[in-house]
């Protein structure tokens, strides 16, 4: 997999410049495993950018609640590590893992940390930046913990800031299912 997340071997859609949904995209896990977003087609989705030193970091229970109460009826939140924002994530990818095990009890994907904003960006955010803008149309991500929520067909519907408890996005949870 190259630095801006696409691995040159895996077929088209994922070298398209079109991208159109965020099942084009990939991302590394955690365990350091390729995995394309199309494993997640027909899901809704939340996907956050994360942080474990963070002064939303309890922000985990109430995904992992969302998570348990959702899962079963086709809904999955993405945890996507970012050390962008105060240095708040500086574990390995082990230290994060064992983290949100022990501390949230998280079952929910977790992936390799990324950077959310800027040259490095994974190209996922950019393209979930680029669909919902924030405030007054900036497309920067201003900390950890933003929230994209995703329909079943891949587009991204609504976008949080970090504010937004989690459990507030339950009546739109329900809405996509």
């Amino acid at each position: 997999m190259t630095a801006d997340g696409f691995d040159p071997d895996w077929p088209a859609p994922l070298w398209r410049k079109d991208l159109t949904t965020v099942y084009d995209f990939a991302a590394t896990t955690l365990d350091g495993k390729d995995q394309p977003l199309k494993a997640f087609e027909g899901k809704v989705l939340l996907i956050v950018n994360t942080a474990s030193a963070c002064g939303f970091t309890p922000q985990y229970a109430q995904l992992e609640a969302l998570q348990r109460a959702y899962g079963p009826r086709g809904f999955a939140v993405l945890g996507f590590p970012c050390n962008q924002f105060g240095g708040q994530e500086p574990g390995t990818a082990n230290e994060i893992a064992e983290f949100c095990a022990t501390k949230y009890d998280v079952t929910f994907p977790m992936f390799g940390k990324i950077d959310v904003n800027g040259d490095h960006a994974l190209p996922l955010f950019d393209y979930l930046k680029s669909e919902r803008p924030g405030v007054l149309g900036s497309k920067a991500i201003k900390w950890n913990f933003t929230k994209f929520l995703v329909d079943r067909s891949g587009k991204v519907v609504a976008r949080h800031g970090s504010t937004t408890a989690p459990q507030a996005l339950a009546v739109e949870i329900e809405k996509l299912l």
